[in-house]
C-alpha cells in the first residue's frame, strides 16, 4: 500500500472586476474555497497599478483572477479586449499567474443581491466561479 499524497497547500487569489474607471477587488483561497469582496479601486493608469501593488503586497496572492466580459451570445466587445489587456498588464507588472474568467452578469447579480460595493462583490463572484473550477 502506497502512502497517500500530501494535501496540496492552500492557494490564495486576488480577483478583479475590471472597469475603465473602477476595478472591484476580492480575496479568497482554496482552503475555504470562497471569496469575499475587498474593495473597489477608483483610479486609473499608474495610480490604479500602485493601489493594486499595495494590495498584492498586503495579501501576497499566489495568483490573480480577472473577469473578462462577453456579450450574452459569447461574442467579444471592447471591454473584453480591455479586460484581457488589463490581465496581461497585471502579469507583466507583478509576475504572477493570471487566470481569466467569463464574468457575464456578475455586476447584475451583485446588484440584485443588494451589494453595497457592486464592483467588489462582482469580483468575489468572479473568484468564486474560479474556485469552483479548482474543486476536486
Amino acid at each position: 500500500m502506497s502512502p497517500a499524497a500530501p494535501p496540496e497547500p492552500a492557494r490564495s487569489f486576488l480577483a478583479f472586476d475590471f472597469g475603465v474607471r473602477r476595478v472591484g477587488v476580492a480575496v479568497g483561497n482554496t482552503l475555504l474555497a470562497q471569496a469575499r469582496p475587498l474593495k473597489t479601486v477608483a483610479a486609473e493608469g499608474d495610480a490604479r497599478f500602485a493601489a493594486i501593488a499595495r494590495l498584492i503586497e498586503e495579501w501576497r496572492p499566489d495568483a490573480l483572477v480577472v473577469g473578462v466580459p462577453f456579450h450574452p451570445d459569447g461574442a467579444e466587445h471592447d471591454n473584453t479586449r480591455r479586460a484581457r489587456r488589463f490581465a496581461r498588464q497585471l502579469h507583466g507588472r507583478f509576475r504572477l499567474p493570471v487566470h481569466e474568467v467569463d464574468e457575464r452578469y456578475t455586476t447584475v447579480d451583485a446588484l440584485a443581491a443588494g451589494a453595497r460595493d457592486a464592483d467588489a462583490a462582482a469580483a468575489a463572484l468572479i473568484l468564486d466561479q474560479h474556485l469552483r473550477t479548482l474543486a476536486p
